[in-house]
């Protein structure tokens, strides 16, 4: 309703004293509640963008951020120390999926490979978890309220679900992505989504610092 206008201009023909059950009785309570569907989702959009702005205020506002603010090499030596556990992480799924596309240790049992790069996926999260907070508090609003930092986020569980789904699948089968007597075209399209969700978090990750 826009300012100053009278409320009778958005009244239905079963507002204005219709007293039967018409077609536009049918059109106003349609109207009615698509109205009432706009507001209420434009109203919770809002409230979501106020409480954001007020978490990101918050923590931009405790002790915590202020000292690593005022703290020149802080955020550059936490920056580069996740860079290098993404790094870990990111290249030791990629052997994992070399070898379950055929291309690196084909002529190796698939639990070597992932005996050997597996924990490497997992125990540098840790690292990225601690360091990425760090970088979250130092400045909430550049990384919580960023789409290309929302996103990356969305990849990270994509790529974590994937990882998951390949540990069960193998210990399901055992020669599961062996070359010779595991199932080859699964095991290879795994490989092709997590090679494709992992460079995308790495791109993602270089967007936040350029998104305006």
């Amino acid at each position: 309703m826009r300012a100053g206008q009278p409320a009778a201009a958005y009244m239905c023909p079963c507002e204005n004293g219709a007293s039967r059950f018409t077609t536009a009785d049918v059109r106003c309570d349609l109207i009615r509640r698509q109205w009432a569907r706009q507001f209420w989702s434009g109203f919770q959009l809002a409230d979501m963008a106020v409480t954001l702005n007020e978490i990101c205020h918050w923590i931009d506002q405790t002790a915590l951020s202020q000292a690593i603010q005022v703290t020149k090499w802080a955020v550059p030596a936490v920056q580069t120390i996740h860079i290098l556990a993404i790094a870990v992480v990111a290249s030791s799924a990629l052997m994992i999926d070399l070898r379950l596309i055929g291309v690196f240790w084909a002529n190796r049992p698939m639990k070597d490979v992932t005996a050997r790069f597996l924990p490497l996926v997992w125990w540098p999260l840790l690292v990225l978890l601690a360091t990425g907070t760090i970088m979250i508090i130092a400045e909430p609003a550049r990384s919580l309220k960023n789409p290309a930092f929302q996103l990356k986020m969305l990849l990270l569980i994509g790529a974590l679900v994937v990882t998951l789904l390949f540990q069960f699948l193998q210990r399901r089968n055992a020669r599961f992505g062996d070359s010779r007597s595991g199932p080859r075209a699964a095991a290879a399209a795994l490989a092709i989504v997590s090679m494709l969700l992992w460079s995308s978090i790495i791109f993602a990750g270089r967007w936040i610092a350029y998104y305006a």
